[in-house]
């Protein structure tokens, strides 16, 4: 089977990574991918919002299957625009992608089923919202409408910081606003759950704990994410089934009155409270880097499990995993999440040795002229397994100092929660 995979970062890295194991795959094009997915598929350079061109390419090349990497092209229909050709599709259409592409379609759908979520209000005017704010009880929370790569939240402690990011958003920082969240905050510990759905059936994909704040000990600004770890250490058969009981089946039965359904991965981002699981937010897709951390403790075939979700078979796969702990640190460029150098040389990457189970993916670089160049914020995901999650950081610790890029920083504290000092 030829596959196409859409995307240019780490988490699409990790899922080419994995599936040129596959068994059922035997080339593999990306779209337009990075340096390190050239290591091993053939990057085709594309505006992946140009789904004629992309549907073009599919044909001339024969590629049989599409897997959709970030939420973008998703919510403006990449699934729908493939629905009725010969080339399968995964990821979910449209109107289920609204489950990320607007966070007012998922509180509305969390009203009306009762899914356990946070108080919020949704606001059209800067006025009512600051007007709702001077009256408000912090800390609250602030969040864009629409799509925000992972940074349009905003926790805020007091009035005069709520107001900035009632202004940021509707002045566009993060596109068109028409619509901004105000929710409560919730004091308990996030956790990332995923699952995998073919429109009639879902399984559990595995849990992570994602650290989004730049600064050590969670401190600073928002990112994409800085680093992750998985399994999350609040997860048990317990909670999951709550989360699938309270939250993922009103979510599949609200899309289905929509007449719609779900086909894809699903990020559930929770915040667990004494043990009781409360939605955050959608992602119709997997997280970055949760997706880098989990898909190495995968111990089946990637390829199989979405051919069998695309061709609404789910319940035929077997999903293994490996009873192992992963860690996953980000390397990002100096500056970032604000302002930083695109086009930086990396040294030190063509030679460096890694094991089995030791991952460096790319995620914001490019190949020119024999060298690695950074040419986003988060820059390389350097991964490790092994039986403990302290002997996975003491793994990925001595490959970023081999690294030794001068012109990145990384986080040293990711999976300070399950690390014993």
């Amino acid at each position: 089977m030829i596959v196409g995979i859409i995307g240019s970062g780490g988490r699409e890295h990790a899922l080419c990574l994995k599936l040129n194991q596959s068994k059922i795959i035997e080339k593999i094009y990306c779209f337009p991918g990075n340096a390190g997915t050239n290591l091993i598929a053939n990057n085709i350079e594309i505006n992946i919002s140009d789904f004629k061109k992309i549907k073009k390419i599919c044909e001339e090349k024969k590629i049989e299957m599409l897997v959709v990497g970030p939420e973008k092209p998703l919510v403006e229909g990449i699934s729908d625009y493939f629905k009725n050709s010969n080339i399968k599709i995964f990821g979910p259409n449209k109107l289920a992608s609204q489950l990320e592409g607007s966070k007012t379609f998922t509180k509305k759908i969390c009203k009306k089923f009762n899914i356990p979520t946070s108080k919020f209000e949704i606001f059209e005017s800067k006025a009512e919202a600051l007007k709702f704010l001077k009256n408000s009880k912090f800390p609250i929370v602030v969040k864009a409408d629409g799509l925000a790569s992972g940074k349009g939240v905003y926790i805020c402690k007091k009035f005069e910081e709520s107001k900035k990011a009632i202004e940021e958003i509707f002045e566009g920082r993060f596109g068109i606003a028409n619509l901004v969240l105000i929710e409560e905050f919730l004091i308990g510990e996030e956790m990332s759950y995923f699952i995998i759905s073919d429109g009639k059936t879902f399984k559990s994909f595995q849990s992570a704990q994602d650290h989004k704040r730049v600064g050590e000990g969670d401190t600073g600004p928002n990112t994409g994410g800085m680093g992750a770890y998985s399994p999350s250490r609040l997860n048990s058969d317990d909670l999951e089934d709550k989360i699938n009981r309270r939250i993922i089946l009103p979510t599949l039965k609200g899309l289905n009155d929509l007449g719609t359904n779900y086909v894809g991965f699903l990020y559930v981002g929770l915040m667990i409270v004494n043990n009781e699981p409360y939605l955050i937010e959608y992602n119709v897709r997997m997280g970055d880097p949760e997706c880098q951390t989990i898909l190495p403790l995968l111990n089946s075939d990637l390829g199989e499990i979405i051919k069998l979700c695309c061709d609404e078979k789910l319940e035929l796969a077997k999903i293994e995993w490996l009873n192992k702990k992963s860690l996953c640190v980000v390397l990002c460029s100096k500056g970032y999440p604000g302002a930083y150098k695109k086009n930086v040389k990396i040294d030190n990457l063509e030679n460096l040795k890694t094991d089995e189970n030791q991952f460096i993916i790319h995620a914001g670089t490019k190949f020119e002229k024999n060298n690695f160049y950074a040419i986003g914020g988060r820059v390389l995901n350097v991964i490790a397994i092994s039986d403990t999650f302290g002997e996975s950081k003491m793994q990925t610790d001595k490959i970023l100092k081999k690294i030794n890029w001068k012109d990145g920083f990384y986080r040293s504290d990711i999976g300070y929660k399950v690390i014993s000092k």
